[in-house]
């Protein structure tokens, strides 16, 4: 009975390969970050349509404000100085089913109605289905960006210059259309939709597609981290709380 075997990397005292290829001669100097990340995940190098759109889905997520994410990575940082794989680790705790991993929703959706040979039935099932729950369809409305998410038309330009405005992505609209003519009114496809839709259009397994997340935005982490040591903002979030959210006894 064999054991378990690894195909992403090794290393002895001279040389590091990974997935097949010499770290030294074949990747440093000759592979962009983006195009290393790819190589990892899929076990092959993109073309550079591939590189492209991932370039911009990693992009897309790494900054948005004072997120959750942001604001947990200052408040470690205020409270654990010198130790920023902490606050970057604390930061990326809150890349969720509620903010930036969202995509991963919408993936496993863009999977399942994909090989439907009736897609605009299954549309509309879906629809019925979120709207009865009064739930939101993964991928669809922006509490912030109204009445478009203004990221979502650049993501899917790039999709179609690269010619990778395939199967996913017209799916993505089909849902789309569907939801603006069941709710009388027009809900933007959010970024983490529009992402979701372009991932899987280059190969990236559905199951990863919340990694992106993850990897983008813990570059948009350090921004904030080097940020907070300069400024201590940390400290007037925690003073701002402690003066306007009042404390009462609680009830009998």
């Amino acid at each position: 009975m064999s054991g378990p075997v690894t195909h992403i990397a090794t290393a002895d005292a001279t040389s590091v390969t990974v997935r097949g290829r010499d770290l030294v001669d074949e990747i440093i100097g000759k592979l962009t970050f983006t195009q290393m990340f790819y190589l990892l995940m899929t076990g092959r190098a993109p073309s550079g349509d591939q590189t492209r759109v991932l370039d911009a889905c990693l992009v897309t997520l790494m900054e948005h404000g004072f997120t959750p994410s942001a604001l947990v990575a200052r408040l470690m940082a205020e409270s654990s100085p010198g130790q920023i794989q902490a606050s970057i680790a604390a930061g990326l705790l809150a890349v969720g089913d509620v903010h930036a991993g969202t995509m991963e929703a919408c993936a496993a959706l863009l999977v399942e109605g994909v090989d439907e040979p009736d897609q605009e039935a299954w549309c509309r099932d879906i629809v019925a289905a979120h709207r009865t729950r009064r739930t939101a369809v993964p991928g669809f409305g922006h509490k912030l960006h109204k009445p478009d998410d203004p990221r979502t038309p650049p993501l899917l330009r790039v999709a179609r210059e690269t010619g990778h405005e395939g199967r996913y992505v017209q799916l993505l609209l089909r849902l789309s259309r569907i939801i603006d003519e069941t709710a009388a009114r027009h809900v933007t496809i959010n970024a983490t939709g529009a992402l979701a839709a372009l991932l899987l259009e280059i190969g990236i397994p559905p199951g990863i597609v919340r990694a992106i997340a993850v990897v983008s935005r813990s570059g948009g982490l350090v921004g904030h981290i080097l940020e907070e040591q300069q400024t201590s903002s940390a400290r007037h979030l925690v003073k701002l709380a402690r003066d306007t959210i009042p404390y009462r006894d609680p009830p009998d």
